[in-house]
């Protein structure tokens, strides 16, 4: 197979092995098609007013001053005297969209809805607005849209503020609360005057939601514990007080009214959010006004083990605490037999659900294979809902409630079944699929890149045919059975994936029988050693996911090397450089990555020694191959500009820290840099180290307008050990005894290859490859925030921009990872010229060591129970996946950054002496 036949097929295998995840454990979990079910008793509230205060932690609010007061005076006197009170717990991940779903339309939303931006809905759903006579909304435009989008009808009314004010340089982002306040006063104000408004707000059935952005925005910009964030509590309170006040008003206190106040989730002292820490997964919960409990006082202590009741001093207060979207019968003051109404109702709804989850399960599985929940068939059904009439009928309203309950928990065990039904099967051929294109990989480094005795066989060209038709029958089979179960499109790409993949497999069986055949010859127990270690090193990778200090003894124990290996004897220089290197990059895994405050002088610092990093790389390669004038002036320029960009931080975070906003001449420079940071190494020499210092200075001065602090200093760390690794791989050369050695400095990347000197793969090429696996996994964690999806921190961006942007502030996070992943490919590439490999040979066992992990991965996720835990296993295998993907597409990247020129004017000749 050619280079770029294998390049693309194995692109495909992997997006398609990438993909597959998703649609295993992140489909959409809603359900359409139910007859709607509605209680006929007589709601005690005519009107819903709805205030989510976007990213306010419960102990923000809940915690009192150090005097006894607190920041809120209206919110608590509502949990002291008018209403019920308690902490809503949010889920993973903790994101604005998803929490709001969650909260309006009462389900936990699908990850389909990140590539949407969490602004338009991936899948329709209902919600509370939908089922409403009307609903005007006020706020933030990434979430108001998305509930009016879809809704049935015209009546879900939008009122928003341009998406430019979502600036975290703002000089005050309470505004935007005080914007939504403002709006909210205006509309009542001009209702009096409007009849035909008038008229639709004195209907029932409507609600009125308040989006308060300010409290998420000045926690992004100042971290929860800023007096920004805890005066704009302060305004938010005072704005609910007014607001209840002109509402209560307009409807002359008719006690029809009911209020709840929230959030969609909290923040983490470093202000940021999306992972499952308690101050993120914690939000406050007020209800009170028509049909809502009034406070209820305890004496007796209540079952919270968390501590925060005394925190709080609201031990005496009953607390009721309630997870997003599932509603709590302790909230309501009605009648018994309304409560239990509700609850036979909202059991009937679910029940729905699952009765039409299961039939469009049974109508795409072969009856004979169908196995329906026990737990809950259709005799258990039938009992649940007749026992529930007759006790109702009977006023046993407790016991039906505790019957409805319980249905509605076996409901919800039933829709995760049918949901999850297909999961099983469908990882068995991921995993069929996978096994399949690791060995493929395996045979294929072994026929073209091992030095094999290949003996030909007259009935191979039979065999093939054979086979060939076995496989052909294979597909019929798989594809007449999905199309019998009506199965997705993505069923048979699945299933149908390891027909190809172990024909080629069966196809190549002929050089693991010539492999045999050859073992004899083969220094055993140097393979066996060497299949331990590599077993045991990518086992060591695979941890270091969980717990990244593991990273840190994997330096240490690579950092023995050359005194293990014998090299140290042959070149003690540059073996203790490698001792020190190691050493020093063994440092950055266990910085926190999280909770870290800006400390700009570092990111200076770290400037500084990218310049005296760069002199220590040009001196001796001048002094081996002088360089010409252009690029001397290059270079220079290149230094320079690293200087600037060490110092723009610096003036930036100055600025805003004075709330004058990010100055225009920074942000120029900022993404000219970006804009420039892969074109610039094109124009200088394609001599070995003149275009890896190049490549070096050019993505440095980007990283360093990313940077925040201490990760500042990693590119200059990491490129010391990949310079020494260069060298110190010519010496275990030499010390393999292999010939043709070329001296560094006289190396052109651009230099057309000699294909007679190309040489096949011996054993130390595998400790080349496992090399660089482990410094990209080093590469990828020594970044910074990276821990979790709540270890963005937005000031990493702010030399870009301040106003928010996810698409944009993800692709500039994105960049600064993949800034280490260059400089590592680079010098693999490098790597593999000088040590006379074709660059396909040594990728190939990078591809399998990195498959390896991910299947892993894979097998970790089915052998997890907990949400949690498959989650965090998803979330590494999907990292793994995309590094892998990204190196096969950086490869192509990194040897034309390496290889090629732009010639910038015409006739300019460049000599080289």
């Amino acid at each position: 197979m050619k280079m770029i036949t294998f390049f693309l097929v194995g692109l495909t295998v992997h997006v398609i092995f990438f993909l597959s995840i998703f649609d295993i454990y992140f489909t959409s979990p809603l359900v359409h098609g139910m007859t709607p079910v509605v209680t006929l008793l007589t709601p005690p509230a005519s009107r819903l007013v709805l205030i989510v205060a976007d990213g306010l932690r419960a102990d923000s609010l809940f915690t009192p001053l150090p005097n006894g007061s607190s920041r809120a005076p209206y919110l608590r006197s509502i949990i002291e005297e008018k209403g019920t009170w308690g902490v809503s717990h949010t889920r993973v991940p903790t994101e604005s969209r998803p929490g709001h779903v969650a909260l309006i339309a009462g389900f936990y939303e699908d990850v389909s809805a990140v590539a949407k931006g969490w602004k338009e809905n991936p899948v329709e759903f209902d919600s509370v607005f939908n089922e409403s006579r009307h609903t005007w909304c006020w706020g933030s435009p990434d979430i108001l849209p998305m509930f009016a989008k879809g809704a049935s009808g015209d009546h879900v009314y939008t009122h928003t503020y341009p998406a430019a004010e979502e600036d975290f340089a703002s000089t005050d982002a309470s505004r935007l609360d005080s914007w939504v306040f403002t709006q909210v006063k205006s509309f009542f104000q001009s209702a009096k005057s409007n009849p035909t408004l008038m008229a639709s707000l004195l209907e029932d059935k409507n609600v009125y939601f308040l989006h308060l952005l300010g409290i998420d925005t000045n926690g992004h910009a100042h971290r929860p514990m800023s007096q920004e964030y805890l005066n704009n509590i302060g305004l938010v309170d005072a704005g609910v007080s007014e607001m209840v006040a002109i509402v209560e008003d307009f409807f002359s206190h008719d006690g029809r009214t009911s209020y709840v106040f929230t959030s969609d989730h909290g923040m983490t002292n470093w202000g940021s959010h999306g992972a499952g820490h308690p101050s993120e997964t914690l939000t406050p919960l007020l209800v009170w006004g028509a049909g809502v409990q009034s406070p209820h006082k305890v004496t007796e202590t209540q079952l919270y083990n968390d501590g925060y009741l005394q925190d709080w001093k609201l031990e005496n207060f009953r607390r009721v605490d309630v997870n997003q979207g599932v509603l709590p019968l302790l909230y309501i003051n009605n009648t018994d037999q309304f409560k239990a109404d509700c609850m036979y109702t909202n059991a009937i709804q679910i029940l729905e659900q699952f009765k039409m989850k299961m039939k469009q399960k049974k109508e795409t599985t072969l009856s004979f294979l169908f196995t329906p929940y026990q737990h809950l068939t259709k005799s258990k059904q039938l009992e649940f809902i007749h026992k529930a009439r007759i006790l109702m009928q009977l006023e046993k309203y407790g016991e039906a409630i505790s019957l409805c309950q319980s249905l509605i928990s076996h409901a919800l065990e039933g829709l995760v079944y049918y949901h999850t039904y297909d999961r099983f099967f469908l990882g068995c051929s991921v995993v069929l699929g996978f096994v399949g294109w690791i060995s493929y990989v395996i045979l294929v480094i072994l026929k073209t890149h091992a030095s094999l005795n290949m003996h030909p066989d007259i009935l191979t060209q039979n065999s093939s045919r054979t086979l060939l038709r076995l496989c052909v029958c294979v597909t019929v089979v798989i594809s007449v059975f999905l199309l019998i179960q009506r199965s997705p499109i993505t069923y048979y790409v699945y299933c149908l994936l390891p027909v190809p993949v172990w024909y080629s497999v069966l196809k190549e069986s002929k050089t693991l029988t010539d492999l045999i055949k050859a073992a004899p010859a083969l220094p055993l127990w140097k393979c066996l050693g060497y299949f331990v270690l590599v077993a045991f090193g990518i086992e060591l990778l695979v941890v270091s996911f969980f717990h990244r200090a593991v990273l840190t003894v994997g330096l240490a124990v690579l950092s023995l090397w050359p005194m293990l290996s014998g090299l140290f004897g042959k070149a003690k220089f540059r073996s203790l450089n490698w001792f020190l290197g190691c050493l020093c990059l063994a440092a950055f895994p266990l910085m926190p990555v999280v909770g870290r405050e800006p400390n700009i002088n570092l990111v200076t610092c770290a400037g500084l020694l990218t310049l005296f990093t760069s002199a220590c790389f040009l001196w001796p390669s001048h002094k081996r191959t002088p360089l010409h004038t252009n690029d001397k002036q290059q270079f220079v320029i290149q230094m320079l500009h690293v200087a600037v960009c060490a110092y723009v931080p610096s003036l930036t975070h100055s600025s805003l820290q004075q709330k004058q906003g990010l100055p225009p001449l920074n942000q120029m420079i900022s993404w000219a840099t970006l804009a420039s940071s892969i074109l610039v190494p094109l124009m200088s020499s394609t001599r070995l180290f003149h275009r890896l210092l190049s490549i070096f200075l050019s993505l440095t001065a980007t990283y360093l307008l990313l940077s925040t602090g201490s990760e500042a200093f990693f590119p200059p760390v990491l490129s010391w050990l990949m310079f020494v690794w260069i060298n110190i791989e010519q010496e275990a050369m030499l010390a393999e005894g292999l010939s043709g050695r070329q001296e560094l400095s006289t190396i052109d990347f651009s230099a057309s290859i000699d294909i007679s000197k190309i040489r096949q793969l011996k054993l130390d090429d595998i400790r080349r490859s496992y090399f660089f696996v482990f410094f990209i996994i080093t590469a990828f964690f020594g970044t910074g925030n990276i821990a979790s999806i709540n270890s963005f921190d937005p000031a990493s961006v702010y030399c870009f921009l301040t106003v928010f942007n996810p698409f944009i502030m993800g692709g500039l996070m994105m960049w600064k990872v993949i800034i280490p992943f260059i400089i590592v490919m680079c010098t693999f590439e490098t790597i593999q010229v000088t040590t006379q490999l074709s660059s396909r040979s040594l990728f190939l066992i990078v591809l399998v060591i990195s498959d390896v992990m991910a299947l892993h991965f894979f097998f970790l996720v089915q052998d997890y129970g907990s949400w949690l835990d498959i989650g965090t296993s998803i979330s590494h295998y999907v990292i793994v996946m995309s590094m892998t993907i990204f190196l096969m597409l950086l490869s192509v990247v990194t040897h034309i950054l390496t290889s090629q020129r732009l010639v910038l004017w015409r006739n300019r000749k460049m000599h080289f002496p």
